[in-house]
């Protein structure tokens, strides 16, 4: 099995995680917008990571020399390990109901204020459980410093959100959003050189022109409406910052537990079971 040891490697992976933590979010909004129905979107997303951890178990799990301290993937699956799989399981479960959750935040209140207030809630709330989790082996002088950054980081984010929100009633006071007589005045305000000449269609349905206006403007605003999977005018956008909310405990209860999974803390493994028996579920 293989397991990275230098600091040098661990930081180029922390690096990697960040770029496809960063990318993947804005990719899936996309969809939404276009009329991708985030069911299909999420059953996407499930099976090609399921199908890449299957993948990184067979191969990685699979390197160097089987031993008691690191054993390869299939020798662990022999071992009574159940302990760490099923806190392993759980750290799963919590991580899908928050990517879950996020799908139909980023709808409400968009992806700039989802992302800030579910990740700094998974710094906050995660890094002050794992502190713990580890008997305090870190200087909490240098750590929570940080972690008080993210929360404020939290409290900026919801008054840019509540921002965002009155200006876009603003622009939206002149439009009539409860009719169809609206929305057709609406989209018949666009300029003939807005719409491309290949217009292109809903990706879900083939039947729905994808038009384009300025950014920022009513007329884009619902544009957007008419064309995304998530309709969200007419509703309280207290239902987006419930969700980002929700995702955010998700998220931070997902590394304590495969903490627990990896380094059993809790001393939950019979004597002799290695403690890296959860490696290969997490992957």
């Amino acid at each position: 099995m293989y397991l990275v040891e230098s600091k040098g490697g661990a930081i180029a992976c922390m690096l990697l995680a960040l770029f496809f933590l960063g990318t993947w979010p804005a990719i899936i909004t996309l969809l939404e917008r276009r009329g991708r129905l985030p069911q299909h979107t999420y059953l996407d997303y499930t099976m090609t990571n399921l199908l890449a951890a299957v993948i990184i178990a067979l191969t990685f799990g699979q390197i160097g020399d089987s031993t008691v301290e690191r054993p390869n993937f299939f020798a662990q699956l022999s071992q009574d390990n159940w302990p760490s799989i099923l806190f392993a399981m759980a750290g799963g479960v919590v991580l899908s109901l928050g990517n879950l959750s996020t799908q139909y935040a980023w709808a409400f209140v968009g992806l700039s204020v989802v992302q800030v207030i579910s990740s700094s809630m998974t710094v906050v709330i995660g890094t002050t459980l794992n502190y713990f989790l580890d008997d305090r082996i870190n200087r909490a002088e240098i750590l929570f410093p940080g972690v008080g950054c993210f929360l404020l980081a939290v409290c900026l984010a919801s008054a840019v959100h509540s921002s965002n929100s009155a200006d876009n009633k603003a622009k939206l006071s002149s439009w009539s959003n409860d009719n169809e007589t609206g929305r057709e005045a609406a989209l018949s305000a666009v300029s003939e050189e807005a719409i491309p000449s290949k217009v292109t269609k809903d990706l879900e349905n083939g039947n729905v022109p994808v038009r384009k206006a300025k950014a920022g403007t009513a007329t884009f605003l619902i544009e957007l409406e008419e064309r995304r999977s998530i309709k969200v005018f007419g509703k309280s956008t207290f239902i987006g910052l419930s969700l980002t909310f929700f995702a955010g405990v998700c998220f931070s209860l997902f590394s304590p537990a495969i903490n627990l999974a990896t380094n059993d803390q809790w001393h939950t493994l019979k004597e002799g079971v290695p403690n890296s028996g959860s490696t290969q579920i997490i992957l």
